[in-house]
């Protein structure tokens, strides 16, 4: 059985702010969430979808950090492809490179698509659109009865109403928006000011992800909110840095139910994609190694504050 299982590839044509270009980079979150959790556990399956043109240098990477593959279907239409364009201000616009039959091909979603060896899994990660109006393979996976991780694809449109908003939070057991993303959904403030909003809202748990501020983490029932620091890397390229967060921060939670532990993990995790465009090419046992050797040195450096 496998224990997490990420989802969506595509492809990543990346241009950095100094006009530098990486092709044909593996994105599209389930990637890099299941390196986010596969720092910390040997049992991470993909869901996803690919197209004969997926290059063989993918599933090479793949099978190298032992990453179960059973969960991605063949399809015979191109593989996802977009353009991720970045700015030095740090904003990130992405350009879809393929047509509309392609994307709807490979972003449809059915539980029927899971493997058996998926549907007992202790934790599932994804993303979805603030502007879904239906919920029906996020309600699937609650059958299954794993912890389900969200975060949205992108920033709201408008302000959601106050039911909208209630509806989007606590789809899953955790919620993990960056800072645009949650002021698109309760308006701008402080970080502390977006947490008790989304809590408010009914989030069982969220956690604010804050590029170079690291992350605030909550809890419902809880006065305190936790900070856990970025890792102190090089900073080159942070498109995927969330989605591993996000892996990371699930494995965590889902083996102790802290959210501290959770948060190193999902810290330390996002560092391993920031340090060069793209995925790391580390050999696993040495990604292993730095990441506990990391998650020590960050540990120290985590902070408690009121909520309000």
């Amino acid at each position: 059985m496998i224990d997490f299982v990420a989802f969506n590839l595509i492809l990543d044509d990346i241009v950095l702010p100094d006009g530098r270009t990486a092709m044909g980079e593996l994105g599209g979150g389930g990637a890099q969430t299941a390196l986010g959790m596969r720092l910390w556990s040997d049992s991470v399956g993909l869901v996803a979808s690919v197209g004969p043109d997926f290059p063989e240098i993918w599933w090479e990477w793949l099978e190298a950090w032992g990453i179960d593959v059973q969960g991605i279907r063949r399809e015979n239409v191109p593989t996802l492809r977009a353009w991720q364009l970045l700015e030095p201000d740090g904003r990130r616009t992405q350009i879809w490179r393929v047509s509309q039959e392609v994307l709807a091909t490979h972003l449809a979603r059915r539980l029927e698509w899971l493997p058996v060896s998926y549907r007992q899994a202790r934790g599932y990660h994804l993303g979805v659109h603030p502007s879904e109006k239906k919920s029906d393979f996020i309600e699937d996976l609650r059958i299954l009865g794993g912890i389900i991780s969200l975060e949205p694809f992108k920033p709201a449109d408008h302000l959601p109403d106050s039911e909208a908003l209630q509806r989007f939070v606590s789809l899953a057991d955790i919620f993990s928006p960056n800072l645009e993303e949650a002021i698109s959904l309760v308006g701008p403030g402080e970080p502390s000011e977006l947490m008790v909003r989304l809590l408010d809202a009914g989030a069982p748990v969220v956690a604010l992800r804050m590029g170079a501020q690291g992350a605030l983490i909550g809890q419902q029932g809880l006065d305190y909110l936790i900070h856990v620091p970025p890792v102190p890397v090089e900073v080159v390229d942070p498109v995927g840095a969330g989605n591993a967060f996000c892996g990371g921060f699930l494995v965590g939670w889902v083996e102790f139910g802290d959210l501290v532990e959770a948060g190193l993990r999902g810290a330390v995790s996002a560092s391993f994609l920031v340090t060069q465009v793209g995925l790391p090419r580390l050999e696993l046992a040495t990604a292993l190694q730095m990441a506990h050797q990391r998650l020590q040195s960050l540990r120290p450096q985590v902070t408690t504050l009121p909520l309000g």
